[in-house]
């Protein structure tokens, strides 16, 4: 990019800021005058940025990021083995909880008797469940 291009890009990104963060800025003397003004500029704004990316996501979405940057640094073999220990930790874990609360009703889906409901759409199925 061209010097001006750069300015322009750093004034546009710096709308996108918190009031808090371009004071910052102000304060600690990133200018979008000079060109290794605006270039330190630029890559600050682009850390803000960043930064602002997971303020907004979940916890789900966080720990999904989390580990996807983990596996950068995995080999496949080593994911592979992570990923077997996991299974089979969950299917403990999953066999532990069947244990402390067996369920005892029995679901069964009658598949032959259809509910009768008065609808336009006569293409539509629905069926009732039964618990024993």
């Amino acid at each position: 990019m061209s010097y001006r291009e750069v300015q322009r890009n750093n004034s546009k990104k710096l709308t996108k800021l918190h009031k808090e963060d371009r004071k910052w800025l102000k304060q600690n003397g990133y200018k979008n005058v000079g060109w290794e003004h605006v270039i330190n500029l630029y890559h600050k704004i682009e850390e803000f940025l960043d930064k602002y990316k997971f303020e907004d996501l979940t916890l789900e979405e966080l720990f999904l990021e989390a580990d996807r940057i983990g596996d950068k640094y995995l080999t496949s073999q080593e994911r592979e083995e992570f990923n077997c220990r996991l299974s089979k930790e969950v299917n403990e874990i999953a066999d532990a909880i069947d244990r402390h609360f067996p369920e005892t009703e029995i679901e069964f889906i009658d598949f032959g008797n259809t509910t009768k409901k008065t609808s336009r759409k006569s293409h539509y199925k629905s069926y009732r469940t039964i618990k024993l």
